[in-house]
């Protein structure tokens, strides 16, 4: 089963993780939505046999890197500053990442280290940074 980790639990999250978890027993999905208020998550989950709720800090780099190394694939829902820390994680871990905005010069400057590691991160409209 691949688990995908979906970081951040608000409102414009909430779409993609229903749709996930629509698609997990299709899929063969385990969906881990990580967030700093663990009710939202649970919320968000609504008791799905293929979801489960984590508590998330992501200024924690010890449960943001846990989060991450258990994950296949991670999909950053926060703010576009908070993107950093979750991609430096994912490129020491070797996961994919999806994030749902704009691509910022930091992001940018991953690159290479994303490239030579045969990673995708994928920005709001699917293209990779580089």
């Amino acid at each position: 089963m691949r688990k995908i980790l979906v970081i951040g639990a608000g409102k414009s999250a909430s779409f993609l993780i229903k749709y996930l978890l629509d698609k997990s027993s299709e899929e063969n999905l385990h969906i881990i939505v990580g967030d700093i208020n663990i009710q939202n998550a649970r919320k968000l989950i609504n008791d799905h046999e293929n979801g489960q709720a984590i508590n998330l800090d992501i200024f924690s780099s010890h449960s943001r890197q846990e989060a991450i190394e258990n994950a296949d694939i991670v999909v950053s829902m926060l703010p576009a500053r908070f993107h950093i820390e979750v991609a430096k994680d994912c490129i020491t871990y070797n996961k994919h990442m999806v994030t749902a905005s704009y691509i910022s010069d930091e992001m940018k400057a991953l690159d290479e280290q994303v490239k030579e590691k045969g990673l995708v991160f994928m920005n709001e409209i699917g293209v990779d940074p580089g």
